[in-house]
């Protein structure tokens, strides 16, 4: 009888370890799943880019520095190996694309431009996208990195060395409120 007793608590603690190890599992998938996601609409906004500059290139002759910013961003974005490498060099495109996007409210002539404002449009699209698919993205990470961290599944991921995902953050240089100055008199 006693001997049944230590089998079943033995099959049982097994069947939760098993529960546990798939959980953590599933959840990293989950993670990369996200990432992936968020992967797609950075690419697609990478490929968006080149066709906005060279809409916009012959017009904005005096803004050829901005330009070269973009794409300088975009490169190095391109280039970006781990998650929080990426999600910096995605910030500087952030940033990139909103001065340029910004100037471009400078030239008529892109205002009356088909190409330049359906480029804008999709542009704007796939920022949105972008912006749910990081916060999903964040989300889940924490759920991954929660669950790797609290008593017992700790010792799981302990033993199979599982590790924390990273979270992606705004830049430092990101957090400054901006000053908007509204009156009339210099």
């Amino acid at each position: 009888m006693f001997g049944i007793v230590i089998l079943v608590v033995l099959v049982l603690a097994v069947l939760w370890l098993v529960g546990q190890f798939n959980g953590l599992v599933g959840l990293r998938n989950q993670v990369q799943n996200a990432w992936a996601q968020i992967d797609v609409q950075l690419k697609r906004r990478a490929d968006l880019i080149p066709n906005l500059v060279n809409t916009v290139k012959g017009v904005m002759k005096f803004e050829q520095d901005t330009l070269e910013k973009v794409m300088n961003a975009r490169a190095r974005a391109m280039s970006a190996t781990t998650v929080a490498d990426r999600g910096a060099a995605e910030n500087e495109v952030s940033q990139g694309l909103g001065r340029l996007l910004a100037v471009m409210e400078n030239y008529p002539e892109l205002k009356s431009n088909q190409n330049a404002l359906q480029l804008q449009e999709e542009l704007s699209a796939t920022e949105n996208k972008i912006g749910f698919a990081r916060q999903f993205y964040n989300d889940i990470v924490m759920k991954f990195n929660t669950s790797q961290q609290v008593f017992p599944t700790n010792i799981i991921a302990g033993m199979f060395n599982f590790k924390t995902a990273d979270l992606l953050q705004v830049a430092e240089a990101d957090r400054v409120v901006p000053t908007v100055n509204l009156s009339t008199t210099a």
